[in-house]
């Protein structure tokens, strides 16, 4: 695996409206809505669980969103701009080439996470911010009981 393939998109051009470079700003790195009601969820649930912590066995700059230690799974949250959602994803106008090179690094960078996140024996799971907390906790919970029992691929 390379040492990320992030590919630098170039100087970052200034925002397109003052609103945009607001909302830029405001946006966190954690504790994003779409995390805390995966994250409320899955608590009401029984699962117990870490929130932004390196992996494991695994690069400590890659923090993972929810941690179940005991099955073993690492759980991102993806936004669907950040992340390239295949329904939601859309490029911005303004920028639009910056903004591709900026996008497709992510998702290079991502790819990379969950190959590195693997190979030190964990299982990802991706969860987009468009899927409902309720329906991602369902899968989450399969797979942690898919894997104390064994059964897991």
């Amino acid at each position: 695996m390379d040492a990320y393939r992030y590919v630098d998109p170039g100087p970052t051009p200034p925002a397109s409206s003052a609103a945009t470079a607001t909302v830029m700003r405001r946006t966190g790195r954690r504790d994003t809505g779409p995390e805390l009601r995966l994250r409320k969820t899955l608590h009401r649930r029984g699962l117990r669980f870490l929130v932004d912590v390196a992996v494991p066995g695994g690069n400590r700059r890659s923090r993972v969103d929810v941690l179940l230690r005991g099955p073993r799974i690492a759980v991102f949250v993806d936004g669907c701009f950040w992340h390239s959602c295949p329904e939601h994803g859309l490029l911005p106008k303004s920028n639009r080439e910056w903004w591709r090179r900026k996008l497709e690094g992510v998702v290079r960078r991502d790819q990379d996470t969950d190959a590195e996140i693997t190979a030190a024996g964990w299982l990802v799971v991706r969860v987009s911010e468009h899927e409902g907390p309720e329906t991602a906790s369902d899968r989450i919970e399969r797979l942690v009981n898919e894997r104390k029992r064994g059964t897991h691929s």
